[in-house]
């Protein structure tokens, strides 16, 4: 058995629980090794039984008071115990567990860890592990992993499998050359793994997600890197020679554009016309008009005689923008087709879309990666610009390319990083950056906020709905997770319902529902049929609410700042004034200090300049920042100077072409060729 073995192979794992880690995308046992863990538990110094509060996870020393109880309820057998300290007693329950009564003999003295829930008028500790007091101070020195789990799969039986898998790692997996390994002080990646999923402590888990982390940058910067070196500078093939459309559009438009969108149209239109086939980055913060500029781009290759296609994340925004370009094409006079291509078309509508696109000359093409399928073929495609999708910019440009055509490209990110990141990750883009918001729009107020002040902001929220205007409300998980206490939006919902008034309509969204699902809700929630919507951040990037001026999010303290700067860009898209409240749940002082930043700033990249200074070791057992990079391990705002070390890395092995030419480096060349046919997705090892 190696790490190419099955998982089935690994024992104590039988064709049920097989399925079920295959459910997860783990088939391999090296599938395995790269399942990292999502976060990590800490076991907690004991408890006296007087301190424990609602809702939260405690280890106590206690006493088993008598005999434990076992009693039939409904079909299942609970088991009831007095546990007791000289400061009070606590009822302890566990489910489906008879035979835990033979193990707790009255008198003795346990460790007990589990959640403490009120129920029935007192405290009761819910399914608690039970430790012998050796045993429990030994945990209490690791930090434990906590894995993505499926329904019948659990963290204990997950984290048996990964132990055996560690077993089978040998030093052979390594792939970084000595010197690289030696300069940047990394440990080795058969440590890294092990380190990962079993951490001897704080410092060694650190290590482990920096070696982990700077393996995927380097991965990720030298395909970006070998695929500039491939192509170069490609020449002009779609010259744009007329770009008067520009002021047509602009005299009917009922506002003035900003600078910053000025300017970057005029870099735009400069790169059409110049040389070179246009590779830029635009940069805009959240609500400072990107859609407008992205349609006149559009509109320009329109007037002379080329394609446009615009590729949005999701299906909902995709439908925002076909909405807006088809009004704003009636609405200023203009004769272009605007073609909608998503993956919820029909078979029969796909058809009809594909003769559209191979027919029509000047067609505006919005849609979701269905843009890409093998079976559309594009006529004239001079443009094609990317919604907050990186990897579109490098692998897919490809499959354009391949399609015969060679597109200007634009990508557009509201992800506000600072320049010196934008240009080791965008290294053969050209930046343009949009920093002003339009003139009506008003600033968002925010607060932050304790658990104190629940019950205002659920009136403020009731408040802003019998004004007419809706909410959202955004939280961490999508259900109760094992070992973690931040709040999730299925038992959320059903909780809100009974803080919210009758007449206000509530609903939730997450990532885990279907296309379609998502779709019907997101739909209602424009037509003012939901008026809040809890949702995790699945609703992050580009919906246009304007009816909606509260964002409310959960457990903030869990977000990077960059994140909550766009969640918090959601709403103050009308006219009205829009709120942002922030609700800290740690009582940690850290966690307000960083709040605070965005408390007395609605810059995006004042915001994520100052989160970069903020956060330091330790930060990855937070949400991760998402919406420009995801990676499995690294974070491009926690972790910019790994990913700096990585750019210096692999400019010099490009430069000195020791990636080729070095036989000690062959490992890393088959690594970074397996990499590159994964789509830039999973790093094999």
């Amino acid at each position: 058995m190696n790490i190419n073995s099955s998982i089935g192979e690994l024992k104590g794992i039988g064709e049920k629980t097989q399925s079920l880690f295959e459910k997860l995308g783990v088939y391999t046992i090296r599938d395995m090794l790269l399942a990292f863990p999502r976060d990590y538990r800490k076991f907690p110094a004991c408890e006296k039984i007087r301190n424990v509060t609602n809702a939260k996870e405690y280890a106590i020393a206690a006493k088993v008071g008598s005999t434990p109880v076992v009693k039939g309820v409904r079909n299942m057998a609970l088991t009831f115990a007095k546990l007791m300290d000289d400061t009070g007693e606590i009822e302890g329950i566990w489910y489906r567990m008879p035979y835990i009564k033979n193990s707790l003999k009255p008198g003795e003295i346990h460790i007990f860890y589990g959640k403490v829930i009120w129920k029935n008028g007192h405290y009761v500790m819910e399914q608690p592990t039970v430790y012998s007091k050796a045993q429990y101070e030994a945990l209490a020195e690791t930090y434990q992993p906590v894995y993505p789990l499926v329904k019948g799969l659990t963290n204990n039986l997950y984290r048996k499998a990964m132990r055996q898998s560690c077993d089978l790692l040998t030093e052979d997996v390594e792939f970084l050359p000595t010197d690289i390994r030696e300069r940047r002080q990394l440990l080795s990646y058969k440590e890294a793994l092990e380190e990962i999923h079993f951490p001897l402590n704080l410092n060694r888990l650190q290590a482990a997600h920096d070696r982990l982390a700077f393996n995927e940058f380097l991965l990720f910067l030298l395909s970006m890197r070998s695929l500039q070196e491939n192509r170069k500078r490609e020449r002009n093939q779609c010259i744009v020679k007329d770009i008067s459309i520009q002021d047509v559009i602009l005299r009917k438009l009922p506002y003035a554009l900003t600078n910053a969108q000025k300017h970057s149209l005029k870099e735009i239109f400069s790169d059409m016309q110049g040389e070179y086939m246009m590779q830029r980055l635009l940069q805009g913060d959240v609500g400072s008009g990107k859609t407008i500029v992205a349609f006149l781009a559009m509109a320009v290759m329109a007037a002379n005689g080329y394609q446009s296609a615009i590729m949005a994340p999701t299906e909902v925004l995709a439908r925002q923008h076909y909405e807006s370009f088809t009004g704003w094409c009636r609405e200023f006079g203009l004769n272009f087709p605007v073609i909608l291509l998503t993956g919820s078309s029909t078979a029969k509508e796909k058809r009809l879309i594909y003769e559209q696109i191979q027919s029509e000359d000047t067609a505006l093409i919005v849609g979701t990666h269905a843009l890409i399928q093998e079976k559309v073929q594009y006529r004239r495609l001079g443009l094609v610009i990317t919604d907050e999708q990186h990897r579109f910019g490098v692998r897919q440009r490809e499959i354009f390319a391949e399609k015969g055509q060679s597109p200007h490209i634009l990508v557009m990110s509201a992800t506000p990083i600072p320049r010196t990141l934008a240009i080791i990750l965008y290294g053969n883009f050209d930046i343009s950056v949009m920093n002003e918001l339009p003139a009506k729009r008003l600033p968002i107020k925010n607060c932050v906020v304790d658990e104190s002040f629940r019950k205002k902001a659920y009136e403020f929220i009731t408040k802003e709905v019998a004004a007419g205007h809706q909410a959202y409300i955004i939280c961490p998980l999508v259900e109760e997770s094992e070992n973690m206490e931040a709040e999730n939006v299925i038992d959320y919902t059903a909780r809100l319902a009974q803080e919210l008034p009758s007449t206000v309509s509530a609903a939730y969204l997450h990532g885990k529902m279907k296309p379609k699902e998502k779709n019907e809700i997101m739909e209602s929630f424009l037509r003012k049929e939901i008026q809040v919507l809890v949702s995790t951040t699945v609703i992050e990037v580009g919906v246009n609410v304007p009816n909606a001026t509260v964002m409310m999010i959960e457990n903030a303290e869990r977000f990077g700042l960059a994140q909550l700067h766009q969640l918090r860009g959601r709403v103050g898209r009308g006219d009205a004034q829009s709120y942002c409240i922030l609700m800290n749940l740690s009582g940690s002082k850290q966690a307000s200090k960083r709040l605070e930043i965005l408390n007395r700033s609605n810059d995006g990249f004042e915001i994520a300049s100052e989160d970069l200074k903020l956060r330091g070791p330790g930060d990855f057992f937070g949400i991760r920042q998402s919406g420009m990079l995801e990676f499995a391990v690294g974070d491009v705002y926690n972790d910019a100077g790994i990913l700096a070390a990585a750019s210096e890395e692999s400019k010099r092995l490009m430069e000195e072409d020791a990636l080729y030419r070095l036989d000690e480096n062959s490992r890393l060349l088959e690594v970074l060729q397996e990499y590159r046919r994964n789509q830039f997705d999973k790093i094999n090892i």
